[in-house]
């Protein structure tokens, strides 16, 4: 891993982002691929906050299409391609179906109109456009749906990311390869100030170690936390101003995971619910299935955000009522995850209302040149976001540097022909099958490394979960090249065994074993990794609810 103390020595930067989510990731990338000299600063890892906790769908918006906004329709389908044509080892076409209910409050008329909007939107894609599904098509398609008051569905294409936390790693990987200093576990204490100009950050890491960042432009890209970090700092001092904008109205929403039930989908289920009329997803996620989303206004602390009883009794009930067989119960759900939107303060508008695009906010409006802040945005558009946001940077600074990231693969797709690499992977590994699907599924032509640190080092091609076909080799990987620093960061993060049933329990003790004869950690120091771990499990809690009976 990058040395993070010998990287500082190189300052001042020209640019400073704050906040490691996917928008600042994809701003650190692109500016540093540009030539400017950055450094990414994150108070906990890479995707730790919101950019993990999506319904995990690159997908162009078709409800924005209900609130008029063609523009950003438009944006996430082209940026929808383009994750296509870069991270396909990562980014998969998915089809959806969304079923005409005379209980709708949305008529199949206004489905048609806009699934014809999607397509012509979509003009330059390379999926299938749209079809229209009979009522009889419907129920072969999707034998377990409720029958009562069907007329028929759409059947369209979108995309998914099942690995949101991987496309977070490899933006890190490109952008430290063009440059780019990553570092972690490390929170913005305050703004650094001379003459009303915004010149750095103060930083306090995990260990207390403080320091001063120096550059030219601040960008806050901190997602929800985002107007925590912009607090405008008084001269010598830290105190807000008056004239500090609220920038971010958060929004809470929460999913449900559960094994496959009586009557389950295959494709990805669109569905408007009975009891608001909001749209509700199923969605066939890495064996399983994902049920989400809730909406609500959400004003503490985004760690805090966690799936609350009355949010999963919502997704039950609508689950229960679309798939009838299905009998789902708080028993059935396996765990469940919750995450902050940070979108932009709107105050008196409905959660779901309120726009999905992004702004690039220029302090020097309140007086603190110098600091830009990020606000709102979404998982499929974050490259586009990071162009506008490095565009006004490089405007700012003088400089000239076009953007390579509308055509560079990430790391885990530089290949001339993924599929014959996925092939001759197979065929020449060494490794186990399982092990080697596992490896293709996370890491791309990656796996290739992983591989050959397996068998350039004794024990490191062991099975050290007994629930999982994980090896010693990518814990080692996380933490030499993936800029992983705990136990949490590699399981929740880069090898993702958090997302299994079992959460990697059973391998958490060996794996800190493994990773302490790395990175020095003592007999105290492995216990406390996987006592750490047990405690960030309480993101994927399930409350009690009394409600769902099936």
């Amino acid at each position: 891993m990058v040395g993070r103390t010998e990287r500082r020595a190189a300052a001042p930067y020209d640019l400073i982002v704050v906040g490691a989510g996917i928008n600042g990731l994809g701003i650190a990338r692109d500016a540093a691929e540009r030539g400017l000299h950055v450094a990414i600063v994150e108070q906990e890892d890479l995707c730790s906050g919101v950019s993990a906790w999506s319904g995990r769908l690159v997908h162009g918006g078709l409800r924005y299409l209900e609130h008029g906004d063609i523009a950003l329709v438009r944006e996430s389908l082209r940026e929808r391609e383009r994750l296509f044509r870069l991270a396909p080892h990562l980014v998969k076409p998915v089809r959806l179906i969304m079923p005409f209910y005379a209980r709708n409050r949305r008529p199949s008329w206004m489905i048609r109109l806009g699934m014809l909007a999607y397509d012509i939107l979509s003009f330059d894609k390379s999926v299938a456009w749209h079809r229209i599904l009979s009522e009889s098509a419907v129920r072969r398609r999707f034998t377990g749906m409720a029958e009562t008051g069907l007329s028929g569905a759409a059947l369209f294409t979108d995309g998914q990311v099942e690995y949101a936390e991987r496309l977070c790693v490899e933006l890190a990987i490109a952008a430290a390869g063009a440059g780019a200093d990553i570092i972690t576990h490390t929170r913005v204490e305050d703004l650094v100030l001379e003459g009303g100009q915004v010149v750095g950050v103060r930083t306090v890491d995990d260990d207390g170690e403080r320091a001063e960042l120096r550059a030219a432009i601040v960008v806050n890209a901190a997602g929800p936390w985002v107007d925590t970090v912009a607090k405008d700092a008084a001269e010598g001092g830290s105190a807000p101003s008056s004239r500090a904008p609220r920038l971010i109205g958060g929004s809470k929403g929460s999913h449900i995971i559960v094994d496959p039930f009586p009557g389950a989908p295959t494709d990805v289920v669109y569905y408007e619910s009975q009891s608001d009329g909001r749209l509700v997803l199923v969605i066939p996620w890495t064996g399983r299935y994902l049920i989400g989303c809730t909406d609500r206004l959400f004003d503490q602390d985004p760690d805090a955000a966690r799936a609350e009883s009355d949010e999963i009794d919502y997704l039950l009930t609508e689950a229960n009522a679309l798939m009838p067989d299905a009998g789902l119960t708080v028993d059935d759900v396996l765990y469940t995850y919750s995450g902050v939107r940070p979108l932009p303060y709107a105050p008196g508008i409905p959660e779901w209302r309120i726009p999905r695009s992004h702004i690039v906010y220029d302090h020097a409006d309140t007086g603190r040149p110098g600091l830009y802040s990020i606000v709102g945005g979404k998982l499929t558009t974050y490259r586009q976001l990071a162009e506008d946001a490095v565009d006004t940077v490089m405007k700012r600074l003088g400089r000239r540097g076009r953007t390579v990231s509308k055509e560079l693969p990430f790391p885990g797709a530089r290949s001339a022909d993924l599929e014959a690499f996925r092939t001759a992977f197979r065929r020449t590994s060494g490794l186990p099958t399982d092990t080697a699907e596992r490896l293709l599924g996370l890491y791309g032509v990656r796996a290739a490394r992983v591989a050959e640190l397996a068998t350039a080092e004794p024990g490191l091609g062991e099975r050290f979960d007994p629930d999982s076909p994980a090896i010693a080799a990518e814990l080692v990987m996380a933490v030499e090249e993936e800029f992983a620093q705990t136990l949490t960061d590699v399981f929740a993060r880069r090898s993702l065994l958090a997302f299994e049933p079992s959460h990697g329990l059973r391998g958490a003790a060996r794996a800190a074993e493994i990773l302490g004869e790395r990175l020095g950690w003592d007999a105290d120091e492995r216990r406390a990794q996987v006592a750490g771990y047990e405690r960030w499990l309480d993101h994927l809690r399930v409350p009690a609810v009394e409600h769902v009976t099936g």
